[in-house]
């Protein structure tokens, strides 16, 4: 193998590395979270996951433009946080910074179309879901 092959097949574990290091820590924060809430709170109503999805959009939108307006970070640290840690811990919050971006750009129509969207998509997904579980 020649040198930029071989450092490129590097880079591409490395960032496998990172992203998988912050998926491993959302996903073990995420059933803390979910533990915890249920434990301290409440079973009535799903805290647990909706703490998790405000928690979730506020840190990727805080660092996704944290680090693209303010700081230059090593683009291993989006890996690790907003796709690898906020990815496993939630997928809420790139549904709301995605939401976010079209609201700053102007764009009302997608905006409503986005949260219409994966709210009324998402739920019917979960009950379609439901219904298959059911019937077999």
């Amino acid at each position: 193998m020649t040198p930029t092959i071989l450092y490129q097949e590097n880079s591409i574990v490395r960032d496998y590395l990172w992203l998988s290091l912050g998926a491993l820590a959302g996903a073990n924060l995420r059933y803390l979270v979910s533990r915890a809430s249920a434990r301290f709170l409440s079973t009535d109503f799903p805290y647990g996951t909706l703490i998790i999805n405000v928690t979730g959009s506020l840190l990727v939108g805080f660092f996704l433009i944290w680090t693209t307006e303010r700081v230059l970070a090593d683009p291993k640290w989006r890996l690790f946080v907003a796709i690898g840690f906020c990815g496993s811990y939630t997928t809420f919050s790139s549904y709301a910074f995605e939401t976010f971006a079209l609201f700053e750009q102007g764009h009302w129509t997608l905006v409503a179309g986005n949260i219409l969207g994966n709210n009324i998509l998402c739920l019917v997904a979960v009950l379609a879901g439901a219904a298959i579980a059911r019937a077999i």
